[in-house]
């Protein structure tokens, strides 16, 4: 078991996923006593008989006065079994592009749905964006169980339909659990309920801490190395006169000296001479390691190469078909001139073809639309400048992963995976 677990929250306005966080930060006393003191005073100045735990996250002037999430935010929490990096996502749908940005990196996401409104328009866009990015756990915490009056029956109702929803998506049963909750009393939190006597499996703090995740759920594990180089390193010092090192972070596999690999685009086959780190030389170095290769030859590698295995390295694209979630308040065209960021290396990019928009009502796709809009999920064949060492994004998130952005403002405007990952969770197609 991983001793570290990322997470993401996603899911509806106002279905308490800023309660549910705060529950969470309380409940593993994750927060400092000052912050419950102030959290308890701002509750009594609202009238409030208990504390409104959701101010613990929702820390944004904005957030408080709407009473709604609004940004991306990274909260930290432990118990004695396992560490969590949780992405707290917004759920209001102009914020589906931030969802999209907190669950990419995500081992399992926490789906919330409000008992009294069910399975509802922005759930199934949620759980549709998640089966997209290959999200391999889910959990669907139907919250505000307590304000409904036959709890058994809406929770089985919900959990029927949910079910059906994930199955069409791919997800097996395995990998979906449902729990019904009350992040405002703490009902199935930290520890099962009296109140919730139709259920019998964990709480969520219990389900996420023996959830079965391995740390690198980024795809086959059997991939070769993907290095992204980030910066050449050359001293040029009195020291190291000759020193010559590739920084970066491995995306994909392991490497160990005297592996042969081949740089990308290039394709100039070398050996690992030694791998380098602030504390001392490496034997081996695996998926996540930051560090410093040195190869045994003298190899032209700059800023956005990649060095790979040779046995299994990607063919460089540089005309490739891709699912995007379109992310820009502009509509994107067939025609668009961008930048595409894959990995360590920008390049200019031509949108093509529009090839499909994907329903994530009725899983189905409408083919050759005429434009993507804001959080519109779609096809697309895309051409760049410089090849890229991209992977199918099946094959691993990291590196079949890249974004689209506006040349003359910096803005991100899209978020891309490599191949037609649309084919796994469409059952339909328009005309």
């Amino acid at each position: 078991m991983s001793d570290l677990l990322r997470l993401a929250t996603a899911g509806s306005v106002d279905d308490g996923k800023s309660t549910l966080v705060g529950r969470l930060l309380y409940d593993t006393k994750s927060v400092l006593a000052d912050q419950i003191d102030a959290v308890t005073r701002a509750s009594v100045d609202k009238g409030l008989a208990t504390p409104d735990l959701s101010l613990l996250v929702d820390g944004l002037r904005a957030e408080r006065e709407q009473g709604i999430t609004i940004d991306v935010a990274y909260r930290y929490f432990a118990t004695p079994r396992r560490s969590f990096v949780l992405a707290d996502t917004p759920g209001h749908v102009q914020y589906t592009r931030n969802t999209v940005s907190g669950a990419s990196t995500a081992q399992l996401v926490i789906l919330l749905v409000d008992a009294r409104k069910g399975v509802i328009e922005q759930t199934r866009r949620h759980a549709a964006v998640l089966a997209l990015l290959g999200v391999p756990k889910l959990v669907l915490a139907v919250n505000k169980i307590d304000l409904v009056d036959d709890p058994a029956t809406v929770f089985a109702d919900v959990c029927t339909e949910f079910t059906k929803l994930t199955g069409t998506l791919g997800w097996s049963s395995e990998d979906v659990l449902e729990i019904p909750v009350s992040a405002l009393h703490g009902d199935n939190i930290a520890t099962r309920s009296d109140n919730t006597p139709y259920y019998r499996g964990p709480s969520l703090i219990e389900h996420l801490e023996s959830v079965p995740v391995d740390a690198d759920s980024t795809g086959d594990h059997s991939l070769g190395l993907r290095f992204p180089v980030q910066y050449v390193i050359r001293p040029r010092t009195v020291d190291y006169p000759d020193y010559r090192g590739y920084a970066g972070q491995i995306a994909a596999g392991t490497v160990a000296p005297g592996d042969e690999v081949v740089v990308l685009p290039s394709g100039i086959r070398t050996t690992v001479e030694r791998i380098d780190t602030p504390d001392g030389e490496l034997a081996v170095a695996q998926t996540g390691r930051s560090v410093t290769l040195i190869l045994a030859d003298e190899v032209d590698i700059s800023r956005g190469d990649v060095i790979a295995s040779v046995t299994d390295a990607p063919e460089p694209l540089d005309t490739f078909d891709a699912t995007v979630c379109w992310l820009g308040d502009k509509p994107l065209r067939p025609g668009a001139r961008l930048l595409l960021k894959h990995g360590t290396r920008t390049t200019q990019a031509i949108v093509g073809t529009l090839l499909e928009r994907f329903d994530e009502q009725r899983l189905g796709a409408d083919a050759s639309p005429e434009s993507l809009t804001l959080n519109d999920i779609g096809r697309i064949s895309v051409r760049v400048a410089e090849p890229v060492a991209a992977d199918n994004y099946r094959v691993n998130r990291h590196t079949g992963s890249f974004l689209l952005i506006d040349p003359a403002g910096g803005n991100t405007l899209a978020a891309g995976l490599v191949g037609d990952v649309l084919s796994a969770v469409e059952v339909g197609t328009g005309a």
